[in-house]
């Protein structure tokens, strides 16, 4: 319900017609009021603490205040929370990319010394053998340093 960077307050679900959906299922639950803070990152909000109270009026001034105080910190640490995961994302796809990289290198290695050709030459082999296949070609070069591997 918080929208934008703002704070909604409802100080009585009996009494409030700006959410009447939302006001029958809390009445139903027990939730008499409510206060919802908005969680702003930068430009945009990426979700809200919401706080419910079994009493009508339950939230005060100071109440707010104090939410919102905690919302700021609250957003800050999703904020890094995410940060973190985009970044081990990244390393992650990185570390696959450098791997399949050395993979196929080592297999056009293999093509090079069986077929006494170019480099370029072995990768448009790996790159024939794979969509031939219907396969990767990082699956097709891994493939073929392993027999290698294992005719020694």
């Amino acid at each position: 319900m918080a929208q934008a960077s703002g704070t909604v307050d409802i100080p009585d679900m009996a009494a409030d017609t700006r959410y009447p959906a939302f006001a029958r299922r809390a009445l139903a639950g027990g939730i008499r009021s409510s206060l919802s803070v908005a969680l702003p990152l930068q430009e945009a909000v990426i979700g809200a603490l919401n706080i419910y109270a079994t009493a009508p009026g339950a939230f005060d001034g100071e109440a707010a205040e104090l939410a919102q105080t905690f919302a700021g910190y609250a957003a800050v640490a999703i904020a890094n929370a995410r940060l973190y995961q985009t970044t081990a994302t990244l390393a992650e796809n990185m570390r696959r990319a450098m791997e399949t990289r050395a993979v196929i290198e080592q297999a056009k290695g293999i093509l090079i010394a069986q077929q006494h050709c170019t480099p370029e030459y072995a990768f448009e082999l790996l790159t024939r053998l794979s969509q031939v296949s219907h396969r990767k070609l990082r699956d097709c070069a891994a493939d073929l340093v392993a027999s290698t591997a294992r005719s020694f």
